[in-house]
């Protein structure tokens, strides 16, 4: 369509499309199985196109999406930016230092220092676009400080961030050659190595290599496992826990209900001794974080109506609040998928346009959250708003 054409009405956009369906008003009238008069006021706009299943009605017949219809058929901004970024990061990874380091100015460790920082920040608050934009700087400058004899930990932080930021962002497999990066850099240091595990296993089960993440994920716990949890100290247990968590996950994803069961009761454990608030090692680790894995993990394990007790009780937390932005945001599609398999599709509209107030990126950016929401928006009993939403996104 035009530029102008864009800005018509629905019912206009109807006589557009109709008209180049080669279809008579007549014709197109008795394929919907309304009367002639019927599609005359709605293309007039007499008659407003307020029900969602009548567009889709409409839409198929047309044989064009309902996005379009709605006048939401360019190409979403949000697709070609992940796109762009992916790329940048892609170049920054390919990019190997042969020989001895360049005579360009090496970053100082204290720059570094904030640079990530800021970037993990920015992460927890689910500015992914931001994200990467400065990712390809770290990537660049992080083994030049490590060259001039500083900043080993901050390569890895670099790495561990670009790792996490890739899953998000639908890139399992280059986020496997970050994290790979990230264990290299942590090499011969136990904590380090078990920090950058986290998003080894996170990898391994966004690529469907669940067996291979609870390997990694268990192995790395109990190499730092404290002899006496109770004396323990807290970034040791939080790095620990989370470890547990992910082989946990990594477990439900098997179908492995009592090797799930316990490891997350053993997290468990270690969540009451670590409290509420805390973010050890970008772990963000502590009950509600635990409680907020049960419900995953019920997903995985086929049980949503578990999922969304947990889902449900957990919310309801003042810890809720604490935990960061992204990983609500995250939980949030993740009790939409719950709700959906439950059944109650009004349920997983309300989650999905909380978690889009909450942290656009998490919805408009990750693939996986897209795929929830036009889930959602072809149910015939979606609210309105995630019919808008969907639309609006370009997601079908």
């Amino acid at each position: 369509m035009s530029s102008s054409s864009e800005l018509l009405p629905v019912g206009r956009r109807v006589a557009y499309w109709r008209g180049r369906r080669k279809l008579s008003q007549q014709v197109f009238a008795d394929r919907l199985g309304r009367s002639k008069s019927w599609v005359d006021k709605i293309e007039r706009g007499v008659r407003s196109l307020d029900k969602v299943s009548t567009l889709r009605e409409i839409a198929a017949v047309l044989r064009i999406d309902t996005a379009v219809l709605l006048g939401r058929d360019a190409q979403p901004a949000a697709i070609t930016e992940r796109a762009e970024c992916v790329d940048r990061i892609r170049a920054a990874l390919s990019a190997y230092q042969i020989g001895p380091p360049g005579r360009g100015p090496v970053l100082p460790a204290d720059r570094l220092a904030r640079d990530v920082e800021h970037a993990w920040v920015m992460f927890q608050h689910a500015r992914y676009p931001q994200v990467a934009a400065v990712v390809p700087g770290l990537l660049a400058g992080g083994p030049r400080v490590v060259d001039d004899g500083w900043g080993r930990p901050l390569l890895l932080e670099a790495y561990r961030l670009t790792a996490s930021l890739l899953v998000k962002l639908g890139e399992a497999e280059l986020g496997w050659l970050a994290a790979d990066r990230a264990m290299a850099a942590a090499t011969g240091d136990p904590v380090s190595v078990a920090a950058a595990t986290v998003q080894l296993g996170q990898v391994f089960r966004a690529s469907g290599r669940a067996r291979e993440a609870q390997s990694a994920t268990l192995a790395a716990a109990y190499r730092i496992a404290p002899p006496d949890p109770a004396g323990g100290a807290p970034g040791e247990l939080s790095l620990c826990g989370t470890l547990l968590v992910q082989a946990a996950l990594a477990a439900a994803r098997r179908g492995d209900e009592h090797a799930t069961a316990d490891l997350i009761d053993e997290a468990a454990g270690m969540a009451a001794r670590v409290g509420e608030g805390h973010d050890h090692h970008r772990t963000a680790f502590g009950p509600t974080a635990v409680d907020l894995a049960r419900a995953a993990a019920a997903l995985d394990l086929g049980d949503a109506n578990e999922a969304i007790v947990w889902h449900e009780q957990t919310t309801r937390r003042d810890a809720w609040r604490w935990l960061p932005v992204e990983h609500r945001a995250a939980h949030l599609v993740d009790a939409a998928r719950a709700y959906l398999q439950a059944d109650d599709p009004a349920s997983a509209g309300r989650v999905l346009v909380d978690a889009d107030r909450l942290a656009p990126a998490e919805v408009r950016q990750r693939p996986v959250a897209r795929e929830v929401l036009a889930q959602a928006a072809r149910d015939p009993r979606a609210p309105a708003t995630i019919v808008q939403l969907a639309a609006a996104l370009g997601v079908s």
